[in-house]
């Protein structure tokens, strides 16, 4: 199997050349960095704060053995009271992967993780916004192969940006459809 950063260099760069005529390698539209995210919300709203930092804890060793790497714990940044949010509280959690780590956990969604995910049928084109970059949300974390289920305490969703430098949304879902991304036709 090809990895996929040879994959963009070997296939992927001379074909985006050719559709929109880049004179330069360079110009080619790449993958600048995927941020994983989640919220804590629902799973730690009625409970007290021992619990809330168990489930807390759970959440980001589960987040760090999927990425990789140490999570960034969010804080709220004001009080809601509808929502029991306190300012400074901890509300989800955020990764942002570049490099050798990122095209390793894009591999593992490609290949292992959307297949595995219930009901899927491929991404939605509308996913992606007008500067190129594609949001996936995954409903349970329990689909990538590092989560044993009988293990995990509270099942959580994902919310992955893949952060593109491309200029326009035709650029980043052609860019991402020549990695393998399954984008649906629409």
């Amino acid at each position: 199997m090809i990895r996929l950063k040879e994959k963009y260099e070997k296939e992927v760069i001379p074909s985006m050349m050719d559709k929109f005529s880049y004179t330069n390698p360079m110009a080619v539209p790449k993958i600048e960095k995927v941020v994983v995210n989640t919220g804590f919300g629902s799973l730690v709203s009625d409970k007290t704060s021992g619990e809330r930092k168990k489930t807390y804890e759970a959440i980001l060793k589960d987040l760090s053995s999927i990425t990789g790497q140490y999570p960034l714990l969010t804080r709220a940044k004001k009080s809601i009271s509808g929502f029991k949010i306190r300012e400074g509280l901890p509300v989800g959690a955020q990764v942002t992967l570049r490099g050798k780590r990122m095209y390793d956990f894009l591999e593992r969604i490609i290949h292992i993780v959307l297949p595995r995910s219930r009901d899927f049928e491929g991404i939605s084109s509308q996913s992606m916004d007008r500067g190129g970059n594609l949001t996936i949300a995954i409903r349970e974390h329990i689909a990538f192969p590092e989560i044993l289920p009988e293990k995990v305490k509270a099942i959580f969703g994902l919310e992955i940006t893949v952060v593109t430098t491309a200029k326009n949304r035709d650029e980043g879902l052609e860019l991402l459809k020549l990695l393998g991304l399954p984008i649906k036709k629409e």
